[in-house]
């Protein structure tokens, strides 16, 4: 195994869920920008659509994000089960910042009447590539020291994150991802055996 292997089988075991996190990150911000746009500028999508958007929130923005999840899950949670909820979103606001990923919906609507053929297949393509996008960054930010976790408080957010973040309501809301310098380990992971995941064919 080469060098740039190994330093890639590394940074994708490193990335794991983290949920306990601090306020502060060991890279610059700059460079934090840097991965960013480098993994949004580089993630391949079907037919080159390049439907994939990101918000990066931070500072108050960040804390603004995980008041307003708080609040509009306060009025759903049930009471006796709503401190659970609170400890959760908190933990995603002691982080340092939180992504948001998006699909531009205008872009997946002008593919599917370019390429009528395909109507039914641009909205799934679109998924698999923000969901690449987000594996990109997850995995480049371990291997930054960065940890992170994905939520999905979609879509009973989307309205409010519309209007406070000044976001296109065509940009459609996938995931959250609230992320810091890591303050414990990720827990134990257990793995099916790979038999049953792979098949090789000779």
């Amino acid at each position: 195994m080469n060098e740039n292997t190994h330093n890639l089988y590394d940074a994708v075991l490193k990335r794991r869920s983290v949920y306990s996190l601090k306020n502060e990150i060991p890279v610059s911000e700059e460079r934090l920008i840097e991965i960013i746009q480098y993994a949004v500028k580089h993630t391949p999508s079907a037919f080159n659509m390049q439907s994939a958007r990101v918000a990066l929130l931070l500072g108050v923005n960040h804390k603004k994000l995980w008041d307003m999840v708080k609040n509009i899950l306060k009025h759903i949670v049930p009471e006796q089960n709503f401190a659970a909820t609170e400890q959760k979103i908190n933990s995603f606001a002691a982080g340092y910042a939180t992504i948001l990923f998006f699909n531009d919906t205008n872009v997946i609507e002008k593919m599917q009447a370019k390429f009528a053929a395909y109507k039914e297949n641009f909205p799934i393509w679109a998924e698999q590539s923000a969901g690449m996008l987000q594996y990109l960054i997850w995995t480049a930010f371990a291997s930054q020291g960065i940890g992170a976790n994905l939520q999905h408080y979609n879509p009973l957010i989307d309205e409010e994150v519309c209007k406070q973040f000044d976001i296109a309501r065509s940009w459609r809301l996938v995931a959250q991802m609230p992320f810091g310098t890591p303050a414990a380990n990720a827990g134990a992971k257990d793995f099916l055996p790979i038999e049953e995941l792979v098949k090789i064919k000779r």
